[in-house]
């Protein structure tokens, strides 16, 4: 099972392995308060799309076209990410805002193997 949950949010014991799935350390937050199993820069998105970006929703469709393709160069990081899955609950952090548009979203969708 994938869940998806912000970083900020209290870790909970359903959360499972706890990986951030963000390139960037996420403001005011301490290690022992993120509690993370992992933290997998490999799996964000590059600085270049992250800044293209910029979280606006009328670029939503164009990110996940662009992540996705960037997702398929990092096999290694996604079987690590599979594999955890098969063995029990993984929580995909994310720091932003935005519950509906963000890179979390995106990868957990590949990652199940789903592709809208």
């Amino acid at each position: 099972m994938i869940r998806l949950k912000r970083v900020y949010e209290k870790p909970s014991r359903h959360d499972g392995f706890r990986v951030l799935v963000d390139r960037l350390w996420p403001r005011g937050l301490t290690k022992e308060r993120a509690a993370l199993s992992l933290w997998l820069k490999d799996v964000a998105p590059s600085a270049e799309l992250r800044k293209w970006f910029g979280h606006d929703p009328a670029r939503w469709k164009g990110f996940q076209a662009r992540y996705r393709k960037e997702l398929a160069g990092r096999k290694e990081a996604l079987k690590l990410l599979r594999q955890k899955a098969r063995e029990r609950t993984v929580t995909l952090l994310y720091g932003a805002r935005d519950e509906e548009h963000n890179e979390a979203l995106v990868l957990k969708k590949v990652l199940e193997g789903r592709h809208r």
